[in-house]
């Protein structure tokens, strides 16, 4: 059986990193992690690095509240320690672009997504290698701003644009070590080589998660309070 890879999460937002339970962004404080005496998300690289990770998860908050871009050149000099998977809400293939030169991959998720005509665009441009898709789920719906799509739709999407990396991330679960969702993963099950599980993920899940096929998580709360570990042997 294949060892669960841990990719970390970091939320920044002016430059820190920060904490807060379920994408409530304006209730969220400076990151308290076992990683780093600051929420300087360069100090945290540096430590996860030593520990062995090899990769990050940045969402940018700024970004994607359209807030400004006060995180862009910690994200790169992030990318210089770990390659970064960075969450700025890509809308459009513009946006794509920009962000080709600050981070290794970046996420299109449904929430923040124009339309499939864009996202076409960026699987047409640009190689599978520095694009993930990010499924996105509310109350187990499909979450997305611009679409009028459902997940039984989504999935034909993605069974024609064939990504090599599909996030999925039940966003009611964020922060909450409340649990996966295993119903959603059930009906993801087609793309089980794919997918990068995150929402909720708590320690006891871990060897029902390697069971089940999955090879990574996105761990936040846990691994930064340090009740997960990057390599639960």
């Amino acid at each position: 059986m294949m060892m669960l890879e841990i990719i970390p999460v970091l939320d920044l937002m002016n430059s820190v990193a920060v904490s807060g339970k379920s994408g409530n962004r304006d209730t969220y404080t400076p990151l308290q992690t076992i990683y780093a005496s600051s929420s300087d998300p360069v100090e945290i690289a540096n430590s996860l690095k030593r520990a062995n990770a090899n990769e990050i998860y940045i969402a940018d908050l700024d970004l994607i509240e359209r807030n400004g871009n006060h995180n862009i050149y910690k994200i790169k000099e992030v990318n210089t320690i770990l390659p970064v998977i960075v969450d700025v809400g890509v809308d459009n293939l513009e946006t794509f672009e920009f962000m080709l030169d600050f981070a290794y991959k970046i996420i299109v998720a449904t929430e923040t997504l124009e339309s499939i005509e864009e996202l076409e665009k960026i699987f047409e441009k640009y190689p599978k290698e520095r694009i993930i898709v990010s499924v996105d789920v509310k109350d187990n719906e499909l979450y997305t701003k611009h679409m009028d799509l459902d997940l039984e739709g989504f999935k034909e999407v993605l069974r024609k644009i064939d990504p090599n990396e599909i996030i999925l991330l039940d966003i009611s679960s964020v922060g909450t070590e409340a649990g996966f969702n295993k119903g959603l993963l059930d009906k993801f099950d087609e793309f089980k080589d794919k997918i990068i599980l995150g929402g909720g993920i708590t320690k006891d899940e871990i060897p029902l998660i390697e069971e089940l096929g999955i090879k990574k998580a996105l761990v936040g709360t846990a691994l930064h309070k340090g009740d997960i570990s990057l390599y639960n042997l």
